[in-house]
């Protein structure tokens, strides 16, 4: 009897747990269903989520990237949407998350009179994807813990969590200040409550067009609870479209190595700037284009201001001897010179009562090849005088001066030469011939330095290569790369053996390497103030370098305001070599052994000359003034 009631307690507990479980599922049966229906009719809609397209990278020709665009967030969240008695759980579980501590959350919730905020409030910004995604990921488990709450009771279906939304694109240069200011740099506009980065220099300006964003990406459907877009059948998505990335000539590694050497000579010159660069003489393709006024574009100060313009296109001035070289071309190309004759000079030549032309060492006579070798201001001069003005000026704007170079940079300043009719009378003639009385900037004399290196053709520097999409596809640039005939291919290759005496023997000896072929011209300008020549200079060096494989380079390096050292000989032209011994190390040069021989025994013969004349001069003195 006693077991049977038992047994009778015991299906009566059973059944009624059976009748509470079937009560649950029926209450989740019928939530479900209030959540399904009346999603489908009410709250179920069609949303639009927005995939933001990113701003295309550039990348060095050794595949490092030097610019890169990233997505920052902000989380975002409704106050109300918080359990009150979970609000301290909350407030602990983002600062873990985030990296604010409990009591920066805190203050969050609380407006300028220490009140809470009953509202959406901003729990932080700048947010990286990695952030957001964990933010994101936060946001899910907290509504697993109950911590957030409907809105509206009348709703309980619809609970909204933390939001994680993107709010700007920024940029970033992880190397900071390299190949700056060639990059340029970026300010941010905003549209639409999104701020996007806008190319403000260099190449960020300069190919602005194809480094946007080309379609932001978007995916639509219904929601589900959380506002979410549902991928079904039905949904539909636009993939984003990124902007072009560009591909630079450029390694970083060598580039790197050419602003170091700037670096040490703007410290042993006290220079205002130091810049150089490295150029295919064939094709333009710029291996290196450096200057020693730099910055971080991520972190400009107020001291960067002056550094944030590339001056390798943008700064005008007058160039001094390097145009020597081009005005004695010209005269080459119009049969006007016999380079077997002699030019007499004598130190000074009075012009005018106003003008006169003088050399900084005597010379009674030099040959047109010597004039180069050491750069006579009166040679250049007499031979400049046997061509109409007419001539003269055609012939430099053949090398582009009063042109832009057409390099791929934001901005060029084209520089200026005077009207052809003024190079009739000496004095304009003259003073234009040796490089004054005009204007220039540093890569149009890396373009007309081409030519001489290049059969006479003169070619259009560029610093990129190619673009790519984010498929991997190649696209040419827009950047038209384009190469004119400056003088006939016999006429460079005089101008190119006058300017490989110039560092064999003249005026460039710093700038001599064993081993290849080297030549170049020196440039030591006064700079123009106020209408007069005051005593502060520029000082240059462009010329070439090849080896016995083939490869042929245009260097040019310019010196703005030197202050301790100012001659080019000793600033520009050692540069010129340090330079050349990078390219070494990097193996765009080959050191050809015999020759390196040979470049060294010429040396040293010109070293014993020197010598043996120098000990007969002092014999000649003693013997005059009977000295044993």
């Amino acid at each position: 009897m006693q077991e049977n009631k038992m047994i009778r307690y015991r299906s009566a507990i059973l059944l009624a747990l059976f009748m509470g479980i079937l009560l649950l599922f029926v209450v989740f049966l019928v939530t479900m269903g209030q959540t399904v229906g009346s999603d489908r009719h009410t709250e179920n809609k069609i949303v639009k989520h927005e995939n933001k397209a990113l701003r295309g990278q550039i990348i060095s020709a050794d595949n490092f990237v030097l610019a890169y665009s990233k997505k920052e967030f902000r989380a975002e969240v409704n106050t109300k949407s918080i359990d009150p008695k979970k609000k301290s759980l909350f407030i602990k579980l983002f600062a873990i998350y985030s990296g604010l501590s409990e009591e920066e959350v805190s203050r969050k919730f609380l407006d300028k009179k220490g009140k809470n905020i009953h509202g959406r409030i901003v729990l932080t910004d700048y947010l990286d994807y990695r952030l957001a995604s964990d933010l994101k990921s936060l946001s899910y488990k907290m509504g697993k813990l109950g911590i957030f709450r409907p809105l509206n009771p009348n709703k309980p279906h619809l609970v909204f969590g933390l939001d994680i939304l993107p709010t700007s694109e920024t940029r970033s240069f992880p190397h900071k200040d390299l190949l700056t200011p060639l990059l340029g740099y970026i300010q941010k506009e905003e549209e639409k409550g999104y701020k996007k980065p806008v190319g403000r220099k260099g190449l960020e300006k300069a190919y602005s067009a194809y480094l946007l964003p080309e379609k932001d990406g978007v995916v639509q459907g219904k929601s589900d609870v959380l506002a979410t877009p549902l991928r079904t059948a039905k949904s539909q998505e636009v993939k984003r479209i990124d902007g072009m990335n560009l591909h630079l000539n450029i390694k970083l590694s060598f580039q790197k190595k050419v602003e170091s050497v700037l670096d040490d000579m703007k410290s042993q010159t006290a220079a205002q700037e130091v810049m150089a660069a490295v150029m295919n003489s064939e094709t333009g393709e710029l291996l290196a284009l450096a200057s020693s006024e730099r910055f971080d574009p991520e972190n400009i100060r107020q001291q960067d201001v002056n550094s944030l313009n590339p001056n390798f296109s943008e700064y005008l001035y007058e160039p001094g001897s390097v145009i020597k070289p081009l005005t004695m071309a010209i005269a080459l190309d119009q049969n006007k010179i016999d380079l077997d004759k002699q030019i007499r000079l004598g130190g000074k030549l009075k012009v005018s009562e106003t003008y006169t032309i003088s050399d900084d060492d005597f010379f009674k006579s030099l040959s047109p090849k010597a004039i180069i070798m050491y750069s006579s201001n009166i040679g250049i001069s007499k031979i400049a005088w046997k061509l109409t003005g007419k001539e003269l000026y055609e012939g430099w704007k053949k090398f582009g001066l009063g042109e832009k170079s057409g390099i791929d940079l934001s901005k060029e300043l084209s520089g200026k030469i005077k009207a052809a009719y003024l190079f009739n009378h000496k004095v304009h003639a003259a003073n234009t011939a040796y490089g004054y009385g005009m204007l220039a900037n540093f890569m149009q004399l890396m373009r007309a330095y081409s030519a001489f290196n290049n059969q006479g053709i003169a070619v259009t520097p560029s610093i990129v290569k190619y673009m790519s999409d984010q498929n991997g596809n190649i696209y040419d640039t827009p950047h038209e790369v384009y190469s004119s005939q400056s003088c006939t291919a016999k006429t460079a290759n005089v101008i190119k053996d006058m300017l490989g005496g110039t560092v064999n023997r003249g005026t460039g000896t710093a700038a001599q390497y064993d081993g290849l072929e080297v030549g170049g011209k020196t440039g030591t300008a006064h700079i123009s103030e106020r209408g007069r020549y005051v005593e502060k200079y520029h000082s240059s060096f462009f010329g070439y370098v090849n080896d016995k494989k083939g490869h042929k380079y245009t260097i040019g390096v310019f010196v703005i305001k030197p202050r301790k050292v100012y001659f080019a000989s000793q600033t520009a032209a050692p540069t010129f070599q340090k330079i050349i011994g990078k390219m070494v190390e990097e193996k765009y040069l080959t050191v050809d052994e015999e020759l390196a021989k040979e470049h060294f025994a010429k040396r040293e013969a010109v070293r014993i000359k020197k010598h043996a004349a120098y000990v007969r001069k002092i014999q000649a003195y003693n013997k005059k003034h009977g000295i044993e």
